[in-house]
């Protein structure tokens, strides 16, 4: 298998470990890879974590704590193509816990301040409907959710134009 070139870096103030650990809970295919900790004179106390190589459904990622001085945005998320309601439901419950916050159109922010996008697998698909109205009948009745409700979308897409 190819090794992967490009891997999305993470900041954390100082829970890189905590999340990490999180993250693998919710995902098949997920491990923490290694944790490296800072060394004497580095940036934190000695021995305290640096980074975290992880695995999230495959993917590697790297998580760094690196104190206040930069805050994770909406400006990058990670998307999750669920394949039905049940994995909506599991996976936003999970990452609104203790701190997290819904947003709209099936993003949220976890605790750590991390954007996800929660997206059942059927939108993009009812989105690119070749019939006339499907898609913005299902725009139409996304746009005011937060959590992705999988059969209003299929009630909508279904709808008489």
């Amino acid at each position: 298998m190819k090794p992967q070139k490009v891997t999305p870096f993470l900041w954390y103030e100082s829970a890189a470990e905590q999340a990490a650990e999180f993250y693998c809970t919710l995902f098949d295919y997920s491990r923490i890879l290694t944790v490296h900790r800072y060394p004497e004179g580095g940036f934190a106390p000695a021995g305290s974590v640096m980074t975290v190589e992880f695995e999230l459904g495959g993917t590697r990622f790297v998580a760094l704590n690196g104190g206040p001085v930069f805050r994770l945005t909406e400006a990058f998320s990670l998307s999750v193509a669920c394949e039905d309601q049940r994995e909506v439901d599991f996976l936003w419950e999970r990452l609104i816990a203790d701190g997290g916050a819904p947003s709209q159109c099936g993003w949220l922010k976890d605790r750590w301040g991390l954007s996800w996008q929660i997206i059942p697998r059927v939108l993009p698909t009812l989105l690119a409907s070749p019939e006339p109205g499907v898609a913005g009948r299902v725009m139409a009745a996304m746009f005011p959710m937060q959590k992705i409700d999988v059969a209003t979308l299929e009630q909508a897409a279904a709808a008489p134009s």
